[in-house]
């Protein structure tokens, strides 16, 4: 089995090998490419364009063709996923299930997001899975964490991230979910309410479910 992963940051190769690892999954599985050059490109762009989204899907489809399911890391490159067209895999982005898993929730439901490109797609997103289940959600974007992890400075980013998931639970958020794959370390800082939900974990759950949709059943 191969689980192919579209990634924008380096870092993130080692964040979805600790959430395969927690899984159970075999190492080797996973095969990562990176291309920070698409994040770069949105970012510069101030947001997800036509043009970044065509490059994404065409990344994305390419991959397609040597695994068993895609999984695209990035939130801003999320909508990328719909114009990928007829795939022989899965393609799925590892946010859409993070929105799922959070809308099952009771109450309201908070979305953490540490660079402004993912605002806008993860509204969207939680927008719609929150209107399916009838829950009240929340993107909230944490200031000033999105330097620290352009510096370099992962500690900081994720003492930020935590601090501001404290902060929902004490403003009444009944779960959290860091938007974000970059931010999945900062769960285990968190004191003030439940371990907040992260989208590596919830990404590789719904590759495994497609996968297994897909097998050949044996007859008995």
């Amino acid at each position: 089995m191969i689980i192919a992963c579209l990634h924008t940051a380096d870092s993130n190769c080692a964040v979805f090998e600790a959430a395969a690892r927690k899984l159970g999954l075999a190492s080797g599985v996973l095969h990562h490419t990176v291309r920070p050059d698409l994040l770069d490109a949105a970012e510069r762009a101030g947001g997800l364009t036509d043009e970044i989204a065509s490059e994404t899907a065409a990344a994305l489809s390419a991959l397609a063709t040597h695994a068993d399911a895609v999984l695209l890391t990035c939130s801003t490159l999320g909508p990328s996923t719909a114009i990928v067209g007829q795939a022989p895999v899965p393609v799925l982005r590892i946010d859409a299930a993070l929105a799922e898993r959070a809308a099952d929730a009771d109450g309201k439901v908070v979305a953490l997001c540490a660079v402004e490109t993912t605002v806008a797609p993860t509204t969207a997103l939680f927008s719609e899975a929150a209107k399916l289940k009838g829950v009240t959600f929340e993107v909230r974007l944490v200031a000033c964490a999105w330097k620290s992890f352009k510096a370099g400075d992962r500690d900081g980013y994720l003492a930020a991230i935590a601090k501001a998931a404290d902060a929902s639970y004490d403003d009444g958020a009944s779960i959290v979910a860091l938007a974000q794959a970059s931010m999945a370390g900062a769960a285990d800082l968190v004191r003030r309410g439940p371990c907040p939900l992260t989208s590596p974990e919830a990404g590789l759950r719904a590759a495994l479910e497609r996968i297994a949709q897909r097998a050949p059943r044996v007859e008995s």
